[in-house]
């Protein structure tokens, strides 16, 4: 089904410069495929009233919250301004709640018991997604992808601010 490519780490290094100079801009590679993902998942998520995004965050406070906004931002590697943007609609939906924390000044982040029945109605559309996903890409491929993009996250978390976070 699909030509399966040299392996890179098997070309002589100078090899390896000549043909970096013909990918083109990678920035631009990563945002092809992150539309076409993107548009896949979205395809099977609008069934349950959600955007992907939506559903990530619904997920990522389900397992860690609540707290603080800042965490959450760091945890899901995004910056604070892009966090309160995909907050306002789950909060205005009722599914996510902002609360005063420790302190009048602090704020924490939790799913509402609607978050909750919200987030239980789209995992079944994930699921989907996610099988099909796998399906179209193959096993072996999924894994390799995770293993890249796990090793380059890894490598690209920011040495001076620690917290790895960038606009989503």
């Amino acid at each position: 089904m699909h030509d399966k490519p040299e392996p890179v780490q098997s070309l002589p290094d100078a090899e390896l410069l000549a043909a970096l100079k013909t990918l083109g801009c990678t920035n631009f590679k990563l945002r092809q495929l992150m539309r076409q993902v993107a548009q896949h998942y979205d395809v099977e998520m609008v069934g349950a009233g959600l955007k992907t995004t939506q559903y990530s965050l619904l997920s990522h406070v389900l397992k860690l919250g609540p707290l603080r906004p800042g965490e959450l931002a760091r945890r899901m590697r995004m910056s604070a301004s892009t966090l309160t943007r995909n907050l306002k609609p789950l909060v205005d939906a009722g599914w996510v709640e902002l609360a005063t924390g420790s302190d009048a000044r602090s704020r924490t982040v939790s799913i509402t018991p609607a978050g909750h029945a919200k987030r239980k109605e789209a995992l079944g559309h994930w699921k989907i997604a996610q099988e099909s996903l796998n399906q179209r890409l193959g096993a072996s491929r999924v894994l390799a992808l995770h293993g890249l993009i796990n090793e380059s996250l890894e490598l690209l978390v920011p040495v001076d601010s620690g917290t790895g976070a960038d606009d989503e």
